[in-house]
């Protein structure tokens, strides 16, 4: 056995401690749960979030839809609309 040494927050600390105890927990516990994990996914045990909310595959694949549309809005390749009935109006014409 060995001991593991973490510096942290102690806000943190002691907002994870109460979420653990409501879990039937401790720090330690839930620590060594974490890690365990881990070494048998050979992951992280859960989905990393950029702070929009998205993975961060999602979050790539937005900005670079998002840049492609920029680039069709300034090459004329993309037409934009003033209103969603525009938008509809067109799309009705296009059938």
């Amino acid at each position: 056995m060995t001991t593991l040494n973490i510096r942290i927050d102690e806000k943190i600390k002691e907002d994870a401690r109460k979420t653990f105890a409501s879990m039937g927990l401790d720090i330690s516990s839930a620590v060594k749960l974490f890690l365990y994990q881990s070494v048998e996914q050979q992951r992280i045990p859960f989905e990393l979030r950029t702070i929009n909310g998205y993975t961060e595959k999602y979050e790539n694949e937005i900005l670079k839809e998002i840049e492609h549309v920029k680039t069709g809005l300034k090459n004329k390749t993309i037409k934009p609309y003033k209103s969603i009935r525009e938008l509809h109006a067109n799309i009705l014409n296009d059938k």
